[in-house]
């Protein structure tokens, strides 16, 4: 009995792209998930914690939130320093280092001492380690999903870059649900110290995503690059995706708000907003709608994302925008509702909007720009778009509702960024890779990805 070459090359492939995409998938819900016990860390408890001399609750939470916020402007520097890493010498490299330094600063959040044994040195130091945080994301993120997605096969780019897209729901499911089963114990326990266990718990996880990620073959991608072109013959790639990237890297920062800043909208404002006494719903009900909601999340990621493959990417990311704006206004109204079942069932349906937008938006991104400084591009695109509607949105929404007492003003903000990531995504390129000729645009209408 022969064999057919192809046939094998294929199964190869296939191999290849599934370790790939799990490896993806385990490495970002470890980075996620440290990045969202901070945010939810700061939701809860970091405004007594670390800020106690605040005249009320909200001054606390936003001074938390400022703090939170300066991760995301660590990310596009992170973008910057592994995207070179990653463009010169390897996704791979990148990503090692990432996940270290995310899990180190993780575990010394939780071995920090508040604000009441070392004074004002606590959120100093908190800025620091969020800093560091940020820095690690930055550069996570876009390696994770390039190597998913270049690993992948022509027709499944979206299905596979979709695994790092998975990473997210499943961090947060881990973070909320952990933070959660503390909050059983009561206030008094997650203020002493209960919020250190999701911190120390990092350490365990680190060391899972090191191994699963060192058994990972190097992006092919990469690896054609570097045998066509000679390491003195590259240019510097933050130098190369200003100077011919620099349209494509705008659109990115501007398809992105929802996905970003409207998720932290959704989960970390929405939590803050929710447990507000003029709201007064319980931590214990707000987490538990949130660790719901990401585990359907979890579930229908990938099917979000094979649906980009099946009916165009940017047609699904498209439909979870309009989505989106519909239910901006039931999603804060219904918090003051006190019905649970309806305040379940609204951070759901949110999160699956949500999930539309982020499932396929992974290989939106990374197909916007050709291979030549790819990690730099589309790292610089993601973290800047964080930086400023993720980064922001949380302090901005806080603000807006202590000066206001009107959740009306966050609903507005969210369908504003609802219609600026549609109109961005409709004139969005998409290009192809290597076989399929990557010097040559795909159309530009919400098909994600078919050729002219």
């Amino acid at each position: 009995m022969t064999h057919d070459p192809r046939t094998e090359t294929v199964h190869a492939q296939t191999a290849r792209a599934r370790k790939a995409g799990f490896a993806a998938f385990v490495g970002t819900t470890i980075e996620w998930y440290d990045f969202y016990v901070y945010a939810t860390a700061a939701s809860l408890v970091f405004g007594t914690v670390f800020f106690p001399e605040s005249t009320d609750r909200l001054t606390g939470i936003a001074a938390a939130f400022a703090t939170y916020a300066v991760g995301f402007f660590a990310r596009p520097i992170g973008g910057i320093i592994f995207g070179h890493i990653g463009d010169r010498i390897g996704r791979k490299t990148a990503l090692v280092v990432t996940l270290t330094m995310m899990g180190a600063a993780t575990f010394l959040v939780g071995c920090l001492p508040g604000y009441a044994s070392i004074g004002a040195w606590a959120p100093v130091l908190l800025v620091v380690l969020r800093f560091v945080q940020g820095l690690a994301v930055g550069g996570e993120w876009g390696g994770a999903v390039l190597m998913a997605v270049e690993h992948a096969p022509a027709d499944k780019k979206t299905f596979y870059g979709g695994f790092a897209q998975a990473g997210n729901p499943a961090g947060a499911l881990l973070a909320t649900g952990l933070f959660s089963l503390i909050s059983l114990q009561g206030n008094q326990f997650m203020l002493e110290w209960g919020w250190r266990i999701p911190f120390f718990a990092s350490a365990l996880l680190i060391i899972v995503g090191l191994i699963v990620r060192m058994k990972v073959e190097e992006s092919p991608v990469f690896t054609e690059s570097v045998k066509t072109v000679s390491a003195a013959d590259q240019p510097v790639p933050i130098l190369y995706a200003i100077r011919t990237n620099w349209a494509s890297i705008l659109l990115g920062i501007c398809v992105l708000p929802v996905a970003i800043g409207g998720y932290y909208l959704v989960t970390t404002f929405a939590t803050a907003y929710a447990t507000d006494p003029s709201v007064g719903l319980s931590e214990s009900v707000v987490l538990n709608a949130l660790s719901v909601a990401a585990f359907i999340e979890l579930i229908v990621t990938l099917g979000a994302a094979w649906l980009g493959d099946r009916f165009g990417r940017k047609r699904v990311v498209g439909i979870g925008l309009v989505g989106v704006a519909i239910l901006a206004a039931p999603q804060f109204l219904l918090l003051s509702s006190g019905s649970i079942p309806l305040i379940f069932l609204i951070f759901i349906l949110m999160r699956l909007a949500m999930t539309a937008t982020y499932g396929p938006i992974a290989t939106v991104l990374s197909q916007m720009f050709r291979p030549q400084a790819r990690y730099t591009s589309i790292s610089l695109a993601y973290q800047l778009s964080g930086a400023i509607f993720g980064g922001l949105s949380p302090l901005v929404s806080t603000l807006m509702f202590q000066a206001t007492g009107s959740i009306v003003p966050v609903i507005l903000l969210l369908v504003g960024m609802c219609a600026l990531s549609l109109v961005c995504l409709i004139v969005a390129p998409q290009y192809v890779d290597e076989a399929d000729d990557a010097s040559t645009p795909v159309s530009l209408p919400l098909d994600g990805g078919r050729r002219s």
